[in-house]
């Protein structure tokens, strides 16, 4: 079973589903489709994938119309994340809303990296932390698109709320820290429910498609976290085999997409 976690939708049309006045970045939509959702499907059977959590576009801000829209379209096949502004007082509440909704929404993302620092201050300011315990109130995971130097400040949430379930996007950015900071980056593998996504390699290696000159980067990252805590997006499943050719054919499976499932309790149809 294979599950990719990090697919955005986004849509050509804007007044159906407009950018966010907010918006951290404004992509060029006329370069866009009017069925993203069936250009990816059709991704998918030529991949292998067998199902996927659609990761809600920073563009579109906490307007979550688009990906509910493809929750509604094709449950069967995937799930969703959601993103809010932490510095909003309705925030926690907006999220109780939405997953109330749409019960497949499993997630919520925090955005903290060097220059984008629009979402949060930090990840102890109380309206970050209010956000997320909501979070862990309503069962989800909390996604984690940081820098390495926002590592520490995870940690010390970490400490207080032992029971979250986190997945750290893109490796953690390592190009926008320095080995210091990385460091502190793996030491959050001594928390039993941090997992790190084996994407985002393109964000520092350019021999696509499969990055394999990030290998002695990725292999010591993979060491620290475990195939049972390694989750695979974006691109081909076939960076996994890449990246893990020292590992078995099962632990390749439980990063393609068992520990997905596993943690979602999903048997995609």
């Amino acid at each position: 079973m294979i599950i990719e976690w990090n697919q955005h939708i986004f849509h050509a049309d804007t007044e159906r589903f407009p950018l966010h006045e907010r918006a951290v970045y404004r992509p060029d939509m006329s370069r866009r489709g009017m069925e993203p959702l069936v250009v990816y499907m059709e991704h998918m059977r030529n991949e292998g994938i067998d199902g996927a959590i659609l990761v809600h576009p920073e563009p579109y801000g906490d307007d979550h119309r688009l990906v509910l829209d493809c929750l509604e379209r094709e449950p069967a096949l995937f799930f969703g994340t959601s993103l809010f502004y932490p510095k909003d007082d309705d925030a926690p509440q907006r999220l109780v809303d939405l997953v109330s909704e749409q019960p497949r929404i499993i997630a919520t993302r925090f955005h903290a990296h060097r220059g984008k620092e629009q979402y949060l201050d930090s990840f102890s300011d109380k309206s970050v932390l209010a956000l997320w315990q909501k979070a862990v109130e309503l069962g989800l995971i909390i996604e984690l698109h940081i820098g390495p130097n926002y590592a520490l400040q995870v940690a010390e949430v970490l400490r207080d709320q032992p029971d979250t379930v986190v997945l750290i996007d893109h490796l953690a950015e390592p190009h926008m820290g320095d080995a210091t900071e990385f460091a502190e980056v793996l030491d959050l593998a001594r928390f039993d429910n941090v997992y790190m996504k084996l994407s985002g390699l393109g964000h520092f290696s350019k021999d696509e498609p499969l990055y394999e000159s990030a290998r002695p980067f990725t292999r010591r990252v993979i060491a620290e976290f475990g195939p049972q805590r390694l989750v695979w997006g974006s691109g081909s499943p076939g960076i996994v085999d890449a990246h893990m050719e020292a590992y078995s054919e099962t632990d390749r499976a439980l990063v393609k997409g068992g520990n997905l499932a596993r943690l979602l309790g999903w048997v995609p149809t």
